[in-house]
């Protein structure tokens, strides 16, 4: 039974040839043939019924039949319409006769046994949304459209594409449902695709159930452009043949397609089958009639006029294809299914019944059902039959390529395969180099909601629209993105950093104060020429240590501060180059300690100027001060002082080699970590403590008048070095990596050299230039004129 659409001719042509082939061959079903009738399902919700009536009964009542005996058929072939198979089942299960489909196969069909009678060719298709899926990710394909025909199947893909795309990241653009109705067949219908939608979609999957109740109205034809990328299944194509579409809209289209072999032998069965070799075939007939300008006998029952020996090979394909379908094939195989179960059923009778008086064997139809169950055998096509649905492997796909330009050509080009059974990522295997794509495009169509997002920019969703429509956002600072489309950038370590592109972390350099830097042989030739400068000065000192103004200023502090200064300067020089353990841990004990050497010095210096302007009257107390130099004292009461709090800070946290990745971009510095910042604090306030006392006691007797007074000098001097170290502190804080170190190189340089230069370059002005003050008589006289006059 088959419904009689083009393509029906074509599962006609094909059921006959196996018929003939299976009656040929001597070892299946020997002595046996087979023979075959055919009914046509109508498309009428009120006439569907009519042809099993008539085929269970062999009665007709119906105009223009002719009734007929009881049929003696074994088993019936539906059409390709399981919506078919769904309504005529009821009637046929009574009879418990056996009903094979050859269309696509349905599980509503198999669900809740429903038709125990009923068997499917086909195999599972249920891979299809998958391959179709698979396709649209080969060519980055992410935003789409669906047409899908109503029904039970059409849902169904729909939910298994829906499930697919959203695994895979594909964005369903619109869904367009095509309704099913008897407008729908008699072409009241017509369905506008025009792209609406923004961004355009260049890519449509069409779903098309062709074993609906009704046909589609291919009048669609008219309204698609040719831009467009059409996905499909095979039955769209096999209904397609015979229409006439204009713009050759499907040129370029992909077709999925059980995979099966052709046929051996059937094109040259098409060559030879005609009207005349089969004058009961009404199909052959009426094909002629319509394709070869044959006309009719008078008495309408036969074929006259038509071209000797054509064929419906010479036809175009968009008239009649040879291509074996999926329908076709499954009616092969189905033919030979039911062979082989006769066979074996015949082969079983005759084992255990006697044959008597050479009597025929007679069995009824539903004893088929067992050896129909367990069916299992490859076709000479090289094709698996396997009747239990239960047993049904998922069917493997041929991806055809769709060659319609010019209009008319119609060829199938196979492109590719897709198995579902295959390992994940080489399921889909596709030769690129054949495909011809649709009208006007030149190279591989794009179709996406949003361009990708480049590496360095990241995804950020839009509003209220699809997953696939974004915004391309750059990566923050220190973050890449180094694939296309993410939606995360990823923050580089600290010890790498983000190149302009923000696509690639780069490792970062190290780096730290070098000899080498300009700023470090600025700042390591600063503190050598003051070294030098300060040695030379304690050389002049020296040479000249029995002159009034060397004497006059107590000639072991001013040595002590002179070689004091010398370790500053040369303290400094423990901050560049590459820190180590023993650097970090020498650079703050020994700037603590030789500065600390430095104020008390200063501190012991004021304090002697002040006691030698106080000591009046021989005897006093403070005079024995002078005499036994107490002052000097001060200096090893502050360094001890200075050394405990040193001892303590290495003790409990001292500093340690540390990096610094953040300062400098692209830069790892090294530097040292202070360990205890409280420590710290602690060294350097008692330094700041020692500096005020000694800037305060050098304040109030900077006025006592004598020859050779120093009290100004030093009260310039601290203050100096308070000035530097207290501009030091906000400016360090706010400085990073190896301006920090060379803040701090350069406040030592700074007030090492206040202290040097306030103190120390007045009396060598006197020492070198002007000799003739540093005499004990010019020293006498101002020390005279120095005093008051007594009332």
């Amino acid at each position: 039974m088959s419904s009689l659409m083009p393509m029906t001719y074509l599962n006609v042509l094909s059921f006959m040839f196996a018929i003939e082939e299976i009656n040929r061959n001597v070892q299946l079903l020997p002595n046996t043939s087979l023979g075959y009738e055919f009914h046509n399902f109508l498309h009428s919700h009120w006439w569907i019924m009519e042809s099993p009536i008539t085929f269970l009964t062999g009665k007709n009542e119906i105009p223009n039949y002719t009734c007929g005996r009881g049929s003696k058929a074994t088993a019936i072939l539906m059409g390709t319409s399981g919506a078919t198979a769904a309504q005529v089942g009821p009637l046929l299960e009574l009879y418990k006769f056996p009903q094979i489909t050859f269309g696509s196969f349905d599980p509503l069909l198999t669900e809740n046994g429903q038709f125990p009678s009923l068997y499917q060719m086909a195999s599972k298709d249920t891979s299809l949304a998958l391959g179709m899926v698979s396709l649209l990710l080969h060519f980055s394909w992410t935003w789409v459209g669906l047409v899908i025909t109503e029904g039970q199947k059409g849902l169904q893909f729909l939910s298994d594409v829906r499930v697919e795309m959203d695994r895979s990241r594909i964005c369903v653009s619109f869904v367009k449902m095509l309704q099913i109705t008897l407008g729908a067949f008699y072409g009241t219908l017509q369905y506008d695709f025009q792209a609406r939608e923004t961004p355009p979609v260049n890519v449509v999957i069409v779903y098309y159930d062709s074993e609906s109740l009704s046909d589609v109205n291919f009048n669609i034809g008219g309204y698609l452009v040719t831009w467009r990328v059409w996905v499909t299944n095979s039955q769209w194509l096999a209904d397609m043949t015979g229409r006439n579409f204009i713009l050759d809209s499907f040129h370029g289209m992909f077709i999925f397609s059980n995979h099966h072999e052709e046929i051996s032998g059937f094109k040259n069965f098409i060559q030879t089958a005609n009207p005349f070799k089969y004058p009961e075939n009404n199909f052959l007939s009426l094909y002629w009639f319509k394709n070869f300008q044959c006309s009719l006998s008078d008495s309408g029952c036969s074929l006259r006029n038509c071209p000797p020996n054509v064929s419906l090979a010479w036809l175009p394909a968009n008239r009649f294809d040879t291509a074996t379908s999926d329908a076709s094939s499954n009616v092969y195989n189905a033919v030979y299914a039911v062979a082989h179960a006769l066979h074996e059923m015949l082969q079983q009778q005759v084992q255990t019944q006697s044959m008597k008086n050479g009597d025929d064997i007679v069995f009824s139809t539903w004893q088929l059902h067992p050896f129909l169950k367990n069916m299992h055998f490859i076709t000479t096509t090289g094709d698996q039959v396997n009747l239990d649905d239960k047993r049904k492997l998922e069917t493997e796909y041929d991806i055809f390529n769709f060659w319609n330009f010019p209009e008319g050509l119609r060829i199938r080009m196979k492109v590719g395969e897709f198995s579902p059974h295959a390992l994940h990522g080489q399921r889909l295997s596709l030769s690129d180099h054949l495909i011809q794509w649709a009208t006007e495009i030149t190279e591989t169509p794009h179709s996406v909601c949003s361009e990708s997002c480049n590496p360095g920019f990241r995804r950020t969703p839009q509003e209220g629209k699809a997953a696939c429509c974004f915004d391309c956002k750059p990566c923050l600072e220190n973050e890449i993105a180094n694939f296309t489309d993410v939606e995360q950038c990823i923050k580089c370590p600290d010890h790498q950093y983000a190149n302009s592109q923000k696509n690639e972390c780069i490792q970062k350099s190290i780096i730290f104060m070098t000899y080498e830097d300009p700023l470090g042989k600025v700042l390591a030739g600063t503190a050598f020429s003051f070294t030098i400068l300060t040695a030379a000065i304690l050389a002049l000192f020296v040479k000249h240590r029995d002159t009034p103004i060397v004497k006059a200023n107590n000639r072991a502090l001013s040595y002590t501060l002179l070689i004091s200064l010398s370790f500053c300067f040369l303290c400094s020089l423990l901050f560049i180059g590459r820190p180590n353990t023993a650097t970090c841990i020498l650079q703050q004990t020994t700037f603590g300690l030789v500065f600390t050497v430095a104020v008390s010095t200063v501190l012991a210096k004021t304090v002697t100027v002040v006691l030698a302007f106080k000591v009046t009257v021989p005897g006093k107390r403070m005079r024995q001060l002078l005499i036994s130099r107490a002052p000097n004292f001060i200096i090893p009461i502050c360094f001890l002082i200075q050394l405990t709090l040193c001892a303590v800070w290495m003790g409990t946290n001292p500093p340690y080699i540390d990096t610094d990745a953040h300062s400098e971009h692209g830069h790892i510095i090294i530097v040292c970590n202070k360990g205890s910042l409280t420590a710290f604090y602690c060294v350097l306030g008692y330094l700041g403590s020692l500096a005020l006392v000694s800037f305060t006691v050098a304040f109030l007797a900077r006025n006592l008048p004598d020859t050779f007074n120093e009290a100004k000098f030093l009260t310039f001097s601290m203050l100096v070095f308070c000035s530097v170290w207290v501009t030091f502190l906000p400016v360090y804080h706010s400085s990073k990596g190896k301006a920090m170190v060379a803040m701090e190189v350069f406040s030592i340089l700074a007030s090492s050299a206040g202290l040097l230069g306030c103190i120390f370059v007045p009396k060598c002005y006197i020492i070198l230039l002007q000799p003739g003050k540093n005499t004990w008589h010019d020293f006498k006289d101002k020390k005279h004129s120095g005093r008051k006059k007594p009332s």
